[in-house]
């Protein structure tokens, strides 16, 4: 895992937020241009898929408390949502939520799901297998990349741990800035990609 993506996370973990104050994000952070999405594409490693032997998703502790009585979860509602209110215990008590992936709005956060960009056992058979507990825990709660998104609850399980040459977002106006967050946690956490994932990565970087 590389040592910039971990000591990002791990501030978060402590309880240094940053941004989540004023208006709603449309999208999450840090989702590059196309060009540089290509870029780091290029930079991926392509090898065949690790071993699921001793997957978990208990490996990958989340969601764990940020600050105060939020934990990330609720900390992603209040970051991706609009004209969001919480109570004390900061599960969120009115709000709305636009899906990117489909593009549907909810007024209750039950509706919502937080979908990693790259999913837990794909990061596992792309390299998260070798990383240690901590590692694996600031990646499943990264608030500061675009690996966290707020997003309708029946497509986030329809997508569950595919990869873009198996599921893409059923909006097709969606792929490229999904490919581009893709690609760039894949880049920063220095997980590997199969030929096949690459393909359809490359396929949906050429639709922006």
């Amino acid at each position: 895992m590389s040592g910039k993506a971990f000591v990002g996370a791990v501030l978060l973990a402590a309880g240094a937020v940053i941004g989540l104050g004023g208006a709603a994000q449309a999208t999450p952070p840090g989702i590059p241009s196309a060009g540089t999405a290509r870029t780091e594409l290029a930079a991926l490693t392509v090898a065949p898929d690790g071993s699921m032997d001793g997957y978990d998703r208990d490996r990958f502790p989340h969601w764990h408390s940020v600050e105060g009585a939020c934990n990330t979860r609720e900390m992603v509602l209040q970051r991706d949502g609009d004209g969001v209110e919480t109570g004390s215990d900061c599960a969120p008590t009115s709000g709305s939520w636009t899906s990117p992936y489909d593009g549907d709005t909810w007024t209750q956060a039950s509706d919502v799901d937080i979908d990693h960009m790259v999913p837990l056992a794909v990061a596992w058979r792309s390299g998260a297998s070798s990383w240690t507990t901590a590692e694996r825990e600031a990646f499943a709660n990264d608030l500061n990349s675009p690996q966290l998104w707020a997003v309708t609850d029946n497509v986030n399980q329809e997508k569950s741990d595919q990869t873009p040459d198996e599921w893409k977002p059923p909006l097709e106006s969606e792929w490229c800035e999904y490919a581009r967050a893709y690609t760039h946690v894949k880049y920063l956490y220095e997980l590997t990609v199969d030929s096949t994932e690459e393909g359809a990565l490359a396929d949906m970087l050429a639709t922006c």
